[in-house]
């Protein structure tokens, strides 16, 4: 009998929660931004390490409940937590333990757990292998693996250790899907990521999009695509000077579209200004948020 079995991927906001899933599937599915807060919604991802089937759930950052937008994204991630077999915490080796004495009081039902550090490239051996003993001190985890996405350290460790602690299942999903998330998910996800790139931190907390249309032909997607932004003057840093900005989204968002779909894709992108839509139970909702107010 294989084992088979769902894992959270949990930690503060820009721990690189992202960069793990797409660096375990092998595929970029989800978004990867140096911002953080980059990631608002649950992505399920597939990967098979030998017989066994992991189901990984990334989420968004472990967020205090300020705002409407902030209220789903804390709900999304204790929802992949309650969903989990295992929870994968994710923490920047230079980060302090607060996150994880929050994310301990956050797991009611114990739910077991690895701690992985990540970014282990940044500071020394000694630095990584004093962090891991801060968190075996503890002693609520079951392991502490330090990995590096950028040197590819801790991947097969990594993998063995999250199969070792699943159970003996039959596969949950066909082992030649690689996700769950419907492709205008994943297409919304890639055109965000062009955003963040191209705006980097100028760009407002309070920007979504819209995938209005999709039309599949066998080599060709057509997109089409509105930003919805707050404010006029966020309209116009979208936009740019003779519309360069949003020309230069556009065409680096193609380029990570193709590079998934493996297929031409024709994009349009449009800007549209929803005063208070992050605040707006109705708008959220239409951009795919499931709130509770």
């Amino acid at each position: 009998m294989p084992k088979s079995g769902f894992v959270g991927i949990l930690g503060k906001p820009n721990a690189g929660k992202s960069t793990l899933l797409n660096w375990l599937l092998g595929e970029k599915i989800a978004l990867v931004s140096p911002k953080a807060n980059a990631s608002r919604k649950r992505v399920n991802a597939i990967v098979m390490h030998g017989d066994d089937q992991i189901i990984l759930l990334d989420t968004p950052g472990l967020h205090e409940k300020e705002k409407l937008l902030n209220k789903f994204m804390l709900k999304e991630a204790l929802k992949a937590l309650g969903d989990s077999d295992l929870v994968l915490f994710l923490a920047d080796v230079r980060d302090d333990l607060s996150g994880y004495e929050w994310f301990l009081e956050l797991n009611t039902k114990n739910i077991p757990h690895i701690v992985v550090l990540t970014k282990t490239d940044l500071v020394s051996k000694e630095e990584v292998e004093k962090k891991i003993e801060e968190y075996k001190k503890i002693g609520k985890a079951l392991d502490v693996i330090p990995i590096s996405a950028v040197e590819g350290k801790g991947k097969d460790e990594l993998l063995g250790t999250i199969v070792k602690h699943l159970p003996e299942h039959p596969y949950y999903y066909d082992p030649e899907i690689i996700s769950t998330e419907h492709i205008r998910d994943i297409y919304k996800e890639l055109i965000r990521e062009a955003l963040f790139e191209k705006l980097g931190d100028e760009l407002p907390y309070e920007t979504d999009i819209l995938i209005e249309k999709i039309e599949e032909f066998d080599n060709l997607d057509k997109i089409y695509a509105t930003i919805i932004v707050e404010r006029a003057s966020q309209k116009g840093m979208i936009i740019g000077k003779k519309g360069r900005k949003i020309k230069d989204i556009g065409i680096y968002a193609r380029k990570l579209l193709e590079n998934f779909s493996g297929k031409k894709i024709y994009l349009e992108l449009y800007v549209k200004v929803v005063p208070g839509w992050s605040k707006n139970k109705k708008m959220l909702e239409e951009l795919g948020y499931e709130v509770e107010l």
